[in-house]
């Protein structure tokens, strides 16, 4: 059998920044899902830390993606939010990003799955941000990005609830105090692993 191909588009979140290669949530998923007996590649990556919607555009442009993917993933968001970007502005290249996601699933939205954006407003990185607006413009670009989802039939992975534990659980946080660490990325990965067995079987 063929093994499945999968495609994880993001930014600093998805190429697991602070920690292995290993512990990256893309990573943690293919191995759970050969542990599942379902035969999959290791994930094509396309994501850089810092990266916003339209940079995420760009990388994927640049990167020359060729063929088609059994699974896509895409988390995007987090820095349209630190930079004070605009809702509106996430709304229309978020729905972008979507609909060239689903295009790499060979047009099939039910293989694309979205992962909410994680609250950086619990880490100690934002110990002197205003921790409250973070999570409400946290929660507004969820909200945006979920009902896109919806909208085009793709799934939607809410995983900022596991990120909020990082306020009373140090553990869940990367040695550079922003990103989330592997023990986070492993309830990430069993989430989607167990979402992704059921999309590809």
């Amino acid at each position: 059998m063929v093994p499945y191909s999968f495609l994880a588009l993001g930014d600093s979140y998805t190429i697991g920044e602070s920690v292995a290669e290993t512990e990256r949530f893309p990573a943690q998923t293919v191995r759970l899902l050969r542990q599942k007996g379902i035969a999959v590649n290791d994930a094509k990556i396309v994501a850089t830390t810092g990266w916003t919607t339209d940079e995420l555009e760009k990388g994927i442009r640049e990167a020359r993606i060729t063929g088609t993917f059994d699974l896509v993933t895409l988390l995007i968001g987090v820095n349209n939010q630190y930079r004070g970007r605009s809702l509106e502005e996430y709304r229309e290249q978020f729905t972008q990003l979507l609909q060239q996601a689903i295009d790499f699933a060979g047009h099939q939205p039910s293989h694309v799955i979205v992962l909410s954006i994680p609250d950086w407003g619990v880490t100690p990185f934002a110990a002197d941000r205003d921790r409250a607006a973070i999570a409400r413009e946290t929660d507004a670009f969820n909200t945006a990005a979920k009902d896109i989802a919806a909208a085009h039939g793709a799934h939607w992975l809410d995983i900022t609830p596991y990120t909020r534990e990082a306020a009373r659980d140090t553990s869940l946080v990367a040695a550079d105090g922003l990103h989330p660490s592997g023990k986070d990325y492993a309830r990430w990965a069993a989430d989607l692993a167990g979402l992704a067995a059921h999309i590809l079987r």
